[in-house]
């Protein structure tokens, strides 16, 4: 399975458009063992710019520009090489929330979306909205799991 991704962007030259990059992602960190993130883009505004891309940084719990956005690669091991440790009745260990709207794409693998009050397995093709919620993954299979995100800042309560 391709823990780094190919990254291809385009552009305008002399008024024709053009394959500016065809590279695997430079952007792509192991933060953990066989845990690989890749942040493939960001943009620093709404409506985006298509200027340059601007590099921000590559950290395990994403944080997306003020009123831009971040397109992120992940490539998730099973939570048993990843030496979380579940403990029933707790929170899980990577619980998390980001200001963010997501949309998330499984395109390899299955992995559970666990939430503060229940879990749904997904599958490739799931599509999850994620709306600002506290949320964890869990990879309980033995192959990786290969997910796409595209979190956008957002504002606003529940």
């Amino acid at each position: 399975m391709n823990r780094i991704p190919r990254r291809i962007v385009t552009d305008i030259k002399d008024g024709k458009s053009i394959i500016k990059e065809d590279a695997l992602a430079s952007n792509v960190v192991e933060h953990v063992k066989d845990l690989y993130i890749s942040d493939i883009w960001s943009t620093q505004t709404t409506p985006a710019s298509l200027d340059d891309e601007i590099s921000i940084p590559n950290t395990a719990f994403p944080i997306t520009p003020k009123n831009g956005t971040l397109f992120r690669y992940v490539s998730i091991p099973p939570d048993k090489d990843l030496g979380v440790e579940i403990i029933p009745g707790q929170p899980h260990p990577m619980m998390h929330q980001t200001d963010t709207l997501d949309y998330i794409i499984i395109l390899a693998g299955e992995l559970y979306l666990i939430m503060e009050d229940g879990e749904t397995l997904l599958k490739p093709g799931d599509i999850v909205i994620q709306r600002g919620t506290n949320h964890a993954w869990s990879n309980r299979s033995d192959q990786p799991v290969i997910q796409l995100a595209v979190l956008i800042d957002a504002s606003g309560t529940h």
